[in-house]
């Protein structure tokens, strides 16, 4: 099985393009790229020749990786994302990333298979971004793809769907983003390259949680660690080993959350933890409970070797709080050793092609 364009799917890039011929191989990183799939070996972006077909993944703390699955794998989901979001024939869809990364090649061949019209954004500015949202149905996008159409001013959003992905949806952004979308429903998903859609919010989930398992996914956490089973898992890494292990039909993405009352709660990624005195610190919490403050708009944490403690943590921001307010109320959540030291404010924030904070720029 390979992808194809339903009969109906209508494909707009500035201009409309139309499906040619399959071209097998590593496509360029473009839309009209798209216009080429059917071929059983491919992938857009990366070095090599693929195997079957592949994707990337989005390189937060490295080199993005090849990963490769099986077209099953994603048309799984996309007959579950028809019945749950209502995506076929006369609804207009939109992606805002490259199609190297992962999240906007789903979105756009799932568009495709089911008959959408797709509209690829990503050759346009925030700014042009958001006013092309014009009646636009469903969008697909991370948080920090939202954060920089919210940076720039424009009209109240007519969007019917928001599916996003890629990091913890910060209460701040989200609060942003429904007065910019007022009748828009949000639906925040917890995923990977390697195993697709793992949990899905609705409108019962908690506001710190990434929702419950996605429709076909058993999860379990084994000392922590979050383990999942599924349709829609990838088959191996293709290129440098990665982070995901398996054992049995169950796979291990290396990371750490919990389960309470049927919703889970992300941790962090165990390669990202960081010892401080021989406590075990996630950055992600750290971030998630800066962005959530009022006036920061981005955050991340990165540890700097320290020779009393082992190692001690930088927060790098965008904000409008002082550092000496940041550094108490970080103090105050997280205690003396745990807490960032040190405020940084970098004049710009490096982003990957994924969308997500370089953190080697950092």
């Amino acid at each position: 099985m390979s992808f194809r364009w339903h009969k109906q799917a209508r494909l707009f890039a500035g201009a409309e393009l139309r499906p040619l011929g399959s071209i097998a191989g590593a496509l360029p990183d473009e839309p009209q790229s798209l216009c080429h799939i059917g071929a059983e070996d491919f992938r857009i972006g990366g070095e090599g020749a693929p195997i079957g077909f592949e994707t990337l993944t989005g390189g937060t703390s490295g080199a993005p990786r090849r990963i490769r699955r099986t077209a099953e794998s994603w048309h799984a989901s996309f007959a579950v994302n028809a019945g749950l979001f209502g995506i076929g024939p006369g609804v207009r869809t939109a992606i805002l990333g490259r199609l190297v990364h992962s999240l906007a090649l789903y979105g756009a061949l799932e568009s495709l298979h089911l008959g959408a019209a797709l509209h690829v954004l990503s050759h346009l500015s925030p700014r042009a971004q958001g006013a092309a949202l014009a009646g636009i149905d469903l969008l697909y996008a991370t948080p920090a793809q939202l954060r920089l159409i919210l940076e720039a001013p424009g009209p109240e959003l007519g969007l019917r769907t928001l599916l996003v992905g890629g990091s913890k949806l910060d209460p701040g952004l989200r609060a942003r983003w429904r007065e910019r979308a007022p009748a828009c429903v949000l639906h925040e998903f917890y995923g990977a390259s390697e195993a697709s859609f793992i949990t899905l919010s609705d409108a019962q989930t908690p506001e710190d949680s990434v929702g419950r398992p996605y429709p076909g996914v058993s999860l379990r956490i084994e000392d922590g660690e979050i383990w999942v089973k599924s349709r829609y898992l990838f088959t191996a890494y293709a290129s440098d080993p990665g982070p995901a292990r398996w054992h049995g039909d169950w796979l291990a993405l290396g990371e750490r959350g919990q389960m309470r009352d049927g919703f889970l709660y992300l941790q962090g990624r165990m390669s990202r933890m960081v010892k401080v005195a021989d406590q075990a610190v996630y950055p992600e919490e750290i971030e998630a409970f800066l962005q959530a403050l009022p006036g920061v708009s981005r955050a991340a944490v990165t540890p700097l070797p320290d020779p009393l403690r082992g190692a001690r943590l930088v927060a790098h921001v965008v904000a409008e709080p002082s550092d000496a307010a940041l550094l108490t109320a970080l103090r105050q959540a997280f205690g003396p050793l745990k807490a960032p030291r040190e405020i940084r404010r970098p004049a710009t924030w490096p982003l990957l092609p994924s969308g997500k904070t370089d953190l080697g720029a950092l």
